[in-house]
């Protein structure tokens, strides 16, 4: 059995040019997909409010919501590096909140790390949770949590800002980035400078890793998808048809057979 993912072998990977693949997961079904097939990491993502819960955007989540996932899939995880999503409003009013709500992520839901949005606007945050003992993942570029402020789901361009963020937040203690819809070029550059491992999401193929939602990664999904997005299947067709014969054969009374009688 492979050795489980830590944090020094995702530097190692970095050093050693070895692409991280990681994806979103939120349940015992999704995280056993990633988890089998060989996934580095795993984001527990507050993208559960849009795939999961079928809201617009990821503010509605609530910590009691994150914890319950994060729960499911680190007991699901093995030998993939689990981090739990911290929601909107949960690291953003003071830092001792921040240390609290985070070490519930380690404590009662059994993940390795947490991840938050923002970058030299949290680095006080980064700084007092790692120095708490706590894994963090930052997360800089298109920051959903931000959505309202951005003016919507845009792609973000301000190289010295973006720079500036990813220094910031790596000097702050971060283990790695998200880095989210980015230019290529910008996030090459970033992830040239960093010591960090960079994660990539609609940011190009330069960064040390990537991730998708596994539901976009799955076509489990009928909603729009991003531009950077590639579904390896497409599950929800799949699904609809499978439900479809379903309903005709408990109809027409083939289902069920003797075959699934006792």
């Amino acid at each position: 059995m492979p050795s489980p993912i830590t944090i020094p072998a995702l530097f190692r990977m970095k050093r050693q040019s070895e692409k991280i693949a990681a994806v979103t997961a939120y349940d015992f079904p999704t995280a056993k997909i990633a988890e089998d097939a060989g996934i580095h990491l795993v984001l527990v993502g507050d993208s559960l409010g849009m795939v999961v819960q079928g809201n617009t955007n990821t503010l509605p989540v609530t910590m009691e919501e994150m914890l319950y996932h994060t729960r499911i899939v680190a007991r699901t995880c093995r030998q993939a590096f689990v981090v739990g999503d911290m929601p909107f409003m949960s690291y953003q009013t003071d830092i001792p909140a921040a240390i609290a709500n985070a070490g519930r992520f380690i404590k009662e839901a059994g993940a390795a790390a947490v991840k938050l949005e923002g970058g030299a606007s949290v680095s006080r945050v980064i700084e007092a949770l790692t120095e708490a003992g706590i894994s963090v993942q930052a997360h800089i570029g298109l920051t959903p949590q931000s959505v309202h402020q951005m003016g919507g789901y845009k792609v973000q361009r301000d190289e010295e800002r973006l720079l500036n963020d990813a220094l910031e937040v790596e000097a702050a203690g971060a283990f790695s980035v998200v880095l989210e819809g980015i230019p290529a070029d910008i996030a090459a550059t970033i992830t040239q400078r960093l010591q960090i491992p960079t994660i990539g999401i609609g940011a190009g193929p330069h960064c040390d890793g990537q991730i998708l939602v596994i539901h976009d990664l799955l076509g489990l999904t009928d909603r729009h998808v991003p531009k950077f997005v590639k579904p390896y299947a497409q599950l929800m067709a799949i699904g609809k048809d499978a439900v479809a014969k379903y309903v005709q054969e408990v109809g027409s009374g083939e289902f069920p057979g003797p075959e699934h009688c006792y």
